[in-house]
């Protein structure tokens, strides 16, 4: 009997360890798909996150992308608009329609002129009249006027709007 006795003791203590080990298996099994249930949520979170601030840069990206196609767009309409203007005024000096002029004073205490006495007082702020090629000349030189403003008003729209 005591060999019988010492079997069903191994026996009670085998299927107690057994069991013992089997329910911590089930615990830990549990356990872990808690954790893995938690991983996958914090993997979607993040996922979640990174999309949309995906979405919130290109949308910044498309609104500033539409900002300089306006921006290009008045300033490309502002200075064909000038150029067009000046290029009426040329045609009009040429046809002899208008005259180019100029008001100005030019005094002989500047130190720029001869004291010298003449007929007509330089200070006496009449108006110079300038040939058909100094006109030209003037005109061109307007232009490139124009389109240097045209380009700084551009670059600071820019400046001022997209580059917040």
């Amino acid at each position: 009997m005591s060999s019988g006795r010492g079997v069903a003791l191994v026996v009670l203590v085998g299927c107690s360890i057994f069991s013992t080990w089997k329910v911590d298996a089930w615990r830990y099994g549990k356990q872990l798909a808690k954790l893995n249930a938690s991983h996958q949520a914090d993997l979607t979170a993040i996922s979640n996150a990174a999309a949309a601030q995906v979405r919130q840069a290109l949308e910044r990206q498309q609104a500033t992308q539409k900002a300089l196609v306006e921006l290009d767009a008045n300033a490309t309409t502002e200075k064909a608009h000038a150029l067009a203007e000046n290029e009426k005024l040329r045609a009009d000096v040429a046809a002899g329609d208008r005259r180019l002029r100029i008001a100005g004073r030019c005094s002989t205490d500047s130190g720029n002129l001869p004291d010298t006495t003449c007929g007509v007082c330089l200070d006496d702020g009449r108006t110079v009249e300038f040939a058909g090629a100094a006109g030209r000349t003037l005109f061109d030189i307007r232009a490139g006027v124009i389109k240097d403003r045209a380009a700084m008003k551009g670059l600071q729209r820019y400046v001022r709007e997209v580059c917040q």
